[in-house]
């Protein structure tokens, strides 16, 4: 308890404070916490990636320096890899095996990218139903910004439940413990969906995986990075253009729709099919990636 009102005097954000104190506790099962030649046998030896030892002794060595005790951290270097992307019936058929609320939520992640923990506060006066626009207000230093959402996922946001000011939790619930305890039962209904639908690819797709799915697909889509920037509220392109590197698409078969009016056109575009020509019969062609 120390560590975390020490932590949250120097400035840290609620949700590094909880992670941190989290991550010290599952240290302390393994090791002798206030001895570093003990932390530094366990992550010698645990069978852990080199990315996460390195997250721990970030969280150790804040620790450490609140207790005035001396260490020298191993060190650890970070593996950069590009991010898994799911394909779209894979999204569809999670998002079809929620429940409502938690249905919404991976739909709102899936259309716009948001980061879970802004997604999860939202609150009710950042809807715009005339413009059919919702508000982000935005987390680690990002650009605020309002996004577009399809008309199926306003009338799926309109029949959540009214908890009070906000659209997933209730007002007065700990935002931070409250996003912890739904992204847990998430875990648990996808885990079940992913054994009855026998497909184990769909438990590797968390809720951070939505926003990578939506950047792929919009760069793939439009081939402009400012416009995908734009949308994730990155301040620094570099966090952008990874996601040139992920639109390789094995393969070349597309899905063709053809309609006649205006509000079925823009149906498709909400749904990622790019237009191609009109027919001589005054046909809209439509196309998107299988």
């Amino acid at each position: 308890m120390s560590h975390a009102l020490w932590l949250q005097k120097e400035g840290y954000r609620r949700s590094t404070i909880l992670s941190a104190v989290s991550c010290l506790k599952s240290v302390a099962k393994k090791a002798s916490l206030l001895n570093p030649e003990s932390v530094k046998r366990y992550l010698g030896s645990a069978n852990l990636t080199e990315n996460r030892k390195e997250a721990i002794t970030i969280r150790v060595a804040r620790f450490y320096r609140q207790r005035g005790i001396a260490w020298t951290p191993p060190r650890y270097r970070r593996i950069e890899r590009l991010p898994w992307i799911p394909t779209e019936e894979e999204v569809n058929l999670l998002i079809g095996g929620m429940g409502k609320k938690t249905a919404t939520f991976l739909q709102l992640l899936k259309e716009t990218g948001m980061r879970p923990g802004e997604a999860w506060a939202l609150q009710w006066k950042d809807m715009d139903a005339e413009r059919r626009t919702v508000s982000v207000t935005p987390e680690k230093n990002s650009n605020p910004r309002s996004l577009k959402i399809s008309e199926r996922l306003f009338s799926m946001i309109n029949n959540l439940p009214k908890f009070g000011v906000y659209l997933f939790h209730e007002t007065r619930a700990d935002p931070i413990l409250g996003l912890l305890y739904f992204r847990r039962g998430y875990e648990r209904r996808r885990r079940r969906l992913s054994e009855r639908l026998q497909n184990p690819r769909l438990q590797l797709i968390s809720f951070k995986t939505m926003r990578h799915y939506k950047a792929t697909m919009e760069y793939h889509k439009t081939k402009d990075i400012l416009h995908v920037m734009e949308i994730l509220g990155h301040r620094n392109i570099r966090n952008t253009l990874v996601y040139t590197h992920l639109v390789k698409f094995e393969s070349d078969d597309w899905t063709s729709k053809a309609v006649k009016t205006t509000k079925e056109a823009e149906e498709l575009i909400q749904a990622g099919f790019e237009y191609v020509a009109t027919s001589p019969e005054g046909y809209m062609l439509f196309r998107k990636r299988k």
